[in-house]
């Protein structure tokens, strides 16, 4: 059974920090491009930061470019969101993707909220 588990938000005033967490089980992690994505209400999700299935490449929506950091751990099966400098606007349910081509597979987590607010 495939799995994506997220933890690690809640609420946080403005400017500062917090770190997501995505553990992955039932599927062959390190063969996965991982991604943040998040949706704020009334809005659509929209992609946050991607990394490649070694690390070795990533890439960041404008929005959060230079406060966040996407990075993974294949032996943990754990892809984390560091963000800093939090915003009211970086106020959504983030979710972590698992994704593969050929054949394609994608699976989502269940989401985990993060409001920033003072």
């Amino acid at each position: 059974q495939v799995q994506l588990v997220e933890s690690g938000g809640g609420l946080v005033q403005p400017g500062g920090s917090l770190r997501l967490s995505c553990v992955g089980s039932g599927f062959t992690f390190s063969s996965y491009a991982m991604s943040w994505h998040r949706q704020a209400p009334g809005k659509e999700r929209e992609l946050v930061a991607t990394i490649r299935p070694t690390g070795a490449s990533t890439n960041y929506a404008d929005s959060i470019k230079g406060r966040f950091t996407i990075s993974r751990d294949n032996a943990k099966k754990t892809v984390y969101l560091q963000m800093s400098s939090l915003k009211p606007e970086d106020t959504a349910v983030y979710y972590c993707r698992a994704q593969r081509l050929n054949p394609l597979y994608t699976y989502w987590g269940q989401g985990t909220q993060v409001t920033i607010s003072s």
